[in-house]
């Protein structure tokens, strides 16, 4: 302990989060309760009832530390003393506590301990939790100087959950021994859930009042990798049961050797890894203010011993005394918040945190380019494109005919006719696409005119008149299940004509299809009226213990002179909350080959609003050259966060029909006085022919990014070797893990 005796009382806040306020000095609280003693007050004869027990526990404290043999000048119990009275004084609303002192309780303690009466009445339950081999059983054993559990070197000793009942100095103790959980891996995470539900279904209905979590001092490190442990065990316990959780180091007087190969500094190992322990669970719960004590344990029988016989840490200082010192103080102070009705003791139950979306994500997801709902309509660009070439000569049909080789002809080509023979292929399958195209946008441009010309009754009762067929969509891959061989009667979707597409969402890794399907996914487009069109998406997915629903909705007015105009709804599920956002944009477009889009959007989380403003420009430069530049802010309360990015994209001389492109980007992030300059390239291209590469890169001004690299081909099935490195990479992961967990079993 420390970091615990190296600062002082009145400062400290790292004891328990039960309580941390600050008061003054204590005095005898019977004699403020007989001061402020009013028998024709309700609210008054409560408080002095709950000062006369916070007395009480402060007695028994002070019995407890005579029997132990521990001073009343201890850091330890002065830190407990003052947040007894500090709990009195924010909870009672006393004043005059300011004048308190504790020689009073001390007195009475000292009688009463000298002559036994009243009998002292204090128990200690404690679950012990830790990973296999740690030394929880060997703990339990030296705290009672008898083998009260058993324990093995070699393969763990508890296999079921038990209680160890036992007394020192009349203070009775009951250790909840559990066994212990496996290194973190996917494969034991199913086994670690089920060792964590079977202790919650045992301490459901008694609580433990201390949780112990045991780690090995000598096996924390750098490389320490057991966070996934600690986030289950949130998930499954709660947050709350990290509130009286002490951790307990075992094999405490460990001391590595330095890079220099000489023993580094006790005192600086022992703080180097508890603060490595103890900034793992301030992200499993999460909360960067939680400070759990900490004590050192040694259970080698041939360690060091002072004049008493007593096992000593390499600091000198009595291990079991501070282990059952800080055990008590940890149960005192939750008795006192028990008493006083404040909250922090251990709830069973998984309590979930609330998520709040931050500023600057929501800024980069809403300056993020939003397509409008239109039907049967390209992009806008796309559109320039085709009619700035529609004026040109076809040269498809201009190309003379074209003898198709069989395989076996194929093979008799020479290397340079080969070449030569594919690359006319693939010139010829350019030119048809592109013919392909402008023929369908002149469909699309001719339907256009033809129903502004038709009468609006006689088009209704046109189509009224069509009734085509239902469409069968192809049956759904499904992933291997325990079903029955026939599926005549599953997986089936059908297209029908009131535009509505309905599929069901299945879980690829999943093996459970008693309904058939784990969610449904939902879409339509319509036209409501001339000029206005209308999109609806939404995905409904629920399993046995999650339930989350996404929706997009939105309606788009595009006026004959260029203007579109937008409105939509987003929701989405997160948690048990429900996260609503309502956006509206507006594009102009002033010139032939420039757009301009300005949009507002309004975000509901909870009892938050996020108020958000982007203002984009488009302008394309020729045919292949386009830029994209856009600013923004994203507001809630008084904190605002600023953001824009400029983006360049040239595209390949076969665009659209081939989508090959290059991009550079460039962006910029304000929040809270703080400057993100980040840069990007993406590019999609075809290095040989029958393969793709797109490649995707960014890094920011933290010296943050990633590189993303992907390659699809049907014909060079070799790339697929790459895979090959990981599943290698996978196998000596795995083969580590054990050989680690081989070995803590043998050492522990």
């Amino acid at each position: 302990m420390a970091q615990l005796e190296s600062s002082s009382p009145t400062s400290d806040t790292s004891f328990s989060s039960n309580c941390n306020q600050e008061t003054g000095s204590p005095q005898s609280l019977e004699q403020v309760a007989a001061d402020s003693y009013q028998p024709n007050h309700g609210v008054e004869v409560k408080k002095a009832n709950s000062l006369t027990k916070i007395e009480d526990i402060r007695i028994n404290l002070f019995r407890l530390l005579l029997r132990f043999g521990q001073s009343h000048d201890n850091l330890l119990v002065a830190k407990v003393l003052h947040r007894l009275h500090l709990a009195a004084a924010i909870r009672l609303g006393e004043s005059n506590l300011k004048r308190v002192k504790v020689d009073g309780a001390r007195t009475v303690a000292a009688e009463q301990e000298a002559s036994g009466i009243p009998e002292l009445n204090f128990s200690l339950r404690i679950l012990v939790l830790g990973k296999t081999g740690v030394g929880k059983s060997a703990t339990i054993n030296s705290v009672f100087d008898q083998t009260k559990a058993l324990t093995d070197a070699f393969r763990p000793a508890t296999k079921h959950i038990k209680e160890v009942m036992g007394s020192i100095n009349g203070v009775k103790l009951t250790f909840i021994d559990t066994p212990g959980f496996l290194p973190s891996s996917t494969i034991n995470l199913r086994r670690n859930r089920k060792i964590m539900l079977s202790v919650w279904r045992f301490i459901r209905k008694s609580p433990p009042d201390i949780v112990l979590f045991f780690e090995r001092l000598d096996l924390i490190n750098t490389g320490y990798c057991d966070f996934p442990l600690l986030k289950l065990m949130t998930e499954v316990f709660g947050n709350a049961i990290w509130f009286n959780t002490i951790l307990v180091m075992t094999h405490g007087s460990s001391t590595p050797e330095g890079p220099t190969g000489y023993p580094i500094s006790y005192e600086s190992y022992v703080t180097q890894c508890t603060g490595l322990m103890q900034h793992y669970i301030n992200q499993a719960v999460p909360n960067s203010k939680l400070e759990n004590p900490v004590v050192l344990v040694e259970n080698n029988p041939h360690c060091k011993k002072n004049f008493m016989g007593e096992s000593i840490l390499p600091n000198g200082q009595v291990w079991k005394s501070h282990f059952l010192l800080l055990c008590i103080c940890t149960k005192v102070l939750g008795d006192a918040n028990t008493l006083l009705e404040f909250e922090g003791g251990i709830e069973l139950g998984p309590l979930i945190t609330p998520w709040v979306p931050s500023l600057p994500h929501l800024l980069s997801s809403f300056l993020k380019h939003r397509s409008s709902p239109r039907l049967s309509e390209s992009e806008p660009d796309v559109d320039e494109i085709l009619l700035s070439d529609a004026d040109e000569e076809d040269d498809y049909d201009q190309l003379p005919p074209i003898r198709i080789l069989t395989k076996s002809q194929f093979e008799k080509l020479t290397k340079s006719q080969k070449k030569d023979y594919l690359d006319e292929l693939d010139y010829r399958e350019t030119l048809y696409l592109k013919k392909q195209l402008k023929e369908e946008s002149r469909r699309q441009r001719e339907r256009k005119l033809s129903e502004e010309e038709i009468v609006g009754e006689d088009n209704d009762s046109d189509q009224q008149q069509a009734s085509p067929e239902a469409v069968l969509l192809p049956d759904m891959a499904v992933p291997p299940s325990f079903d029955s061989d026939c599926t005549i009667h599953r997986y089936r979707c059908l297209v029908t004509s009131d535009q509505w597409l309905v599929r069901p969402v299945l879980d690829p890794q999943g093996w459970d299809h008693d309904v058939g399907f784990d969610g449904v996914n939902m879409e339509t487009a319509i036209e409501i009226r001339k000029n206005v069109h209308a999109s609806i998406t939404g995905q409904m997915s629920k399993d046995k213990q999650d339930f989350s629903i996404q929706s997009e909705c939105a309606a788009a007015y595009a006026d004959p002179r260029g203007q579109t105009y937008s409105v939509g709804l987003d929701v989405q599920s997160s948690g048990k909350g429900m996260i609503y956002t309502v956006h509206s944009n507006t594009k102009l477009k002033n010139l032939k080959q420039n757009v301009t889009e300005c949009g507002v959007s309004l975000t509901s989380f909870g009892n938050k609003y996020y108020v958000g403003t982007k203002l984009e420009d488009t302008m394309l430069v020729g045919k292949q050259l386009k830029f994209v530049v856009n600013a923004g802010q994203m507001r809630c309360s008084e904190q605002v966060a600023y953001g824009g990015s400029l983006e360049a994209t040239l595209r390949g001389g076969d665009y659209p029909v081939r989508d090959d492109r290059i991009s550079l980007s460039m962006s910029a992030l304000s929040f809270k006085k703080e400057m993100v300059l980040g840069g990007g390239i993406q590019s999609e291209f075809r290095p040989i022919r029958g393969m793709k590469m797109a490649v995707n890169a960014n890094l920011n001004s933290q010296n943050m990014g990633q590189v993303n690299i992907k390659i699809s081909s049907s014909e060079h099935i070799e790339i697929a070797l790459i895979a090959v490195f990981s599943i290698i990479k996978a196998i000596l992961h795995k083969k580590r893990t054990e050989n680690k967990s081989r070995e803590v079993l043998e050492m522990g």
